[in-house]
């Protein structure tokens, strides 16, 4: 910007002060271009989305959420002094008492407490201590322990399940939604079949089938983490395939076509990185599920088995009325972890959704 300080000398009607105040208007006017400049600065997509997304409260604290869970799982039994299958075999004794019926010398019928102590090997269903903070179950293994190592295996059979998910959604609905005609109407009818399938129930048939093999537990979790990725795949081939139907006719692939590039590489270097931003927004989504439908399974004594432990399996102790009204320190901190979970991951999807919005402008 020119300069346009005032001469007094070729204006001699300015005074000092009118001089000053135009200069201090220039300088002003010099700086808000430079600040203009700055805020409209090109900056990549990458940072744009960063920034919208921790914009959110929500998603802050879902990173938190999860952040929190990760350490606690698989940095928390470093510092713990009992394994995951170890029982705490400290000898006690259980004193039950009994109100019973019985028949006296005269021949009256009297009630008495009968007492019956029971010497027991190991800690079951220990109260909350030093050397215990969570107790101990019916099985005397450590709760907290137990509650760190669940976490590790429901976190592994969600991020693995939920990749395996995507990848083979990614394979089917490019191809249906590239190729079209005979490919595009095979692969969706295969979708519609496993959408019309019921998750639940084939889960738990499925399941029922693995425990007749009597296989291992870790084989278990491994055939676990396969039958819901079977039955899991077609919503995001069916995401895949929308997305690469408005793609294709994009004057981009049209250039491609032109310069001669073959098919593969159109799908997987052209098209299949425009749809990542919807998938990234539906996995996050889907960890949620997949940690709910392997819980459920471990609830029902179909999914993982001890001495594994899992937030599932934790939870299925409930079932036990005693256990269920005076030991809550043995379901209850499993129950809070899978909420967290499923919250933290919701809140995660929900930000990434709102901060790759194409329409958004802040």
């Amino acid at each position: 910007m020119e300069d346009k300080n005032i001469n007094l000398e070729e204006n001699p009607q300015s005074t000092e002060l009118e001089v000053a105040a135009e200069n201090t208007q220039i300088k002003v006017a010099q700086e808000i271009e430079v600040k203009e400049a700055e805020t409209f600065k090109q900056i990549s997509p990458l940072r744009l989305v960063l920034r919208r997304f921790f914009r959110s409260k929500l998603s802050i604290v879902g990173l938190c959420m999860i952040a929190f869970l990760f350490i606690f799982s698989f940095l928390g039994p470093v510092f713990s002094s009992w394994d995951e299958a170890e029982v705490d075999e400290t000898p006690f004794q259980v004193v039950n008492e009994e109100l019973i019926t019985t028949v006296d010398e005269d021949g009256r019928e009297v009630e008495i407490w009968q007492i019956i102590i029971t010497d027991q090997s190991y800690l079951s269903l220990g109260d909350l201590s030093g050397s215990h903070l969570l107790g101990t179950d019916r099985d005397g293994y450590d709760v907290f322990t137990r509650l760190m190592y669940g976490g590790r295996i429901s976190l592994m059979i969600g991020f693995i399940v939920v990749i395996l998910e995507t990848l083979i959604g990614i394979v089917f609905g490019g191809l249906a939604g590239y190729f079209g005609g005979w490919v595009d109407n095979v692969i969706m009818r295969i979708v519609d079949v496993f959408n019309c399938i019921p998750t639940l129930p084939i889960l738990l048939i499925a399941s029922s089938v693995i425990d007749s093999w009597e296989v291992s537990a870790d084989a278990r979790i491994y055939l676990l983490m396969v039958i819901i990725t079977l039955f899991g795949w077609s919503g995001t081939a069916r995401v895949v395939r929308g997305q690469i139907l408005f793609l294709r006719e994009q004057e981009y692939i049209t250039a491609t076509e032109v310069m001669g590039l073959p098919t593969w590489r159109r799908i997987f270097k052209h098209l299949i990185p425009n749809v990542m931003p919807q998938l990234i927004v539906s996995m996050t989504l889907g960890l949620g599920s997949v940690i709910l439908y392997e819980s459920t399974l471990s609830y029902l004594g179909l999914g993982v088995q001890a001495p594994k432990a899992a937030w599932g399996t934790m939870i299925s102790l409930a079932q036990d009325s005693s256990i269920l009204k005076y030991h809550v320190n043995v379901w209850l901190p499993a129950g809070i972890l899978i909420i967290i979970a499923v919250l933290g991951f919701n809140f995660i999807g929900d930000g990434l959704r709102d901060a790759m919005d194409p329409k958004a402008r802040k």
